[in-house]
């Protein structure tokens, strides 16, 4: 049993609330649980003092009416600034690598096929993918190779997939192809449909989007890490001044508290 204020959250309230914090135990469900109820009753307690939602609202807590509250009273109580331009071509030229477009790659491949979850499968699956790529440092033939040993419709076409930018293809084989440099990849690469036999014919990087382009992104994002910032320490307020019996913030490794 939790007392917040003297309002009571009692153990059932709890367990309830559990089933939406996952959680690797059961202990810390439970606190994950307990902190969002203390949280919620400290918001509804201090919305009734102001006045700011009516009754029906505040003994809704479904999270859409409690991000009601919550917006209710940061608009009250809090001053959040907002990015200023300077601010944003500030982060814009701390860090130009998040503003550049996807490179582009030219790749064939030949796909020999494997379940993930099968082991003798993708051992020999490796062992051919390693005899294909001697055979191809032997001055190979890679669309005979392809069309003999691939199960990919690309086999046809001389095992040739075009130009891939990053998002096109699944992740496992994306991060292998995207940090190669052109040429032969020297060991199969694996992902969740097999072993894939890859060869990056070209590539061209990607451009630097000038900040006009990115401006109101950069603004956004900054904005958002201000407003939760604010909140989290708006929240940390109501929780200093609150009487709370049976938790403790400070033990309980709440972020909040860091």
């Amino acid at each position: 049993m939790i007392i917040v204020n003297e309002t009571t959250i009692a153990e059932p309230a709890i367990m309830a609330e559990m089933q939406y914090h996952p959680a690797p135990d059961k202990r810390a469900a439970m606190l994950k649980a307990a902190e969002s109820l203390i949280i919620a009753e400290l918001l509804k307690q201090r919305a009734m003092a102001l006045g700011l939602a009516d009754a029906q609202q505040l003994q809704d807590h479904s999270p859409a009416s409690q991000d009601l509250v919550l917006d209710l009273l940061i608009e009250r109580e809090v001053a959040i600034p907002t990015a200023s331009g300077a601010e944003c071509l500030h982060y814009y030229q701390q860090n130009p690598q998040r503003f550049v477009t996807s490179p582009l790659i030219e790749v064939r491949h030949m796909l020999l096929p494997a379940a993930p979850d099968n082991d003798a499968e993708r051992a020999k699956a490796k062992q051919l993918a390693e005899a294909i790529l001697l055979e191809l440092n032997q001055a190979g033939d890679f669309a005979k190779l392809a069309a003999n040993y691939s199960v990919c419709s690309s086999k046809d076409n001389g095992g040739l997939l075009g130009q891939i930018s990053k998002g096109q293809t699944v992740p496992e084989f994306e991060r292998q192809v995207f940090k190669a440099t052109p040429g032969l990849i020297p060991y199969p690469v694996e992902s969740r449909f097999g072993l894939h036999v890859v060869d990056v014919l070209r590539r061209i990087e990607g451009d630097v989007l000038p900040f006009d382009a990115v401006e109101q992104r950069i603004r956004d994002y900054l904005n958002e890490k201000v407003r939760r910032k604010a909140i989290a320490h708006y929240i940390q307020n109501l929780i200093g001044q609150a009487q709370i019996e049976g938790y403790d913030f400070a033990l309980s490794g709440s972020p909040l508290m860091q």
